[in-house]
């Protein structure tokens, strides 16, 4: 039986790396349009360096990135 339970969102922050968000989202650009996803897991850029943002592509480890 389905739960009416809303599933929990965790935003993890990797050192030096993206976020990793967990859980069922919605991702909406700055002009409101809707991200498709694929799934309930996603890594979203801080770097700045990606080339597929807002998701990550792993280029914080070749541009250097660090960050807690």
């Amino acid at each position: 039986m389905a739960s009416d339970v809303p599933r929990e969102v965790t935003i993890k922050v990797r050192e030096n790396g993206p976020y990793k968000v967990t859980g069922p989202i919605r991702l909406v650009d700055r002009d409101g349009t809707e991200i498709p996803l694929e799934g309930d897991d996603v890594a979203l850029c801080r770097c700045g360096g990606s080339g597929t943002k807002p998701f990550c592509d792993r280029s914080h480890r070749t541009i250097g990135f660090t960050a807690d």
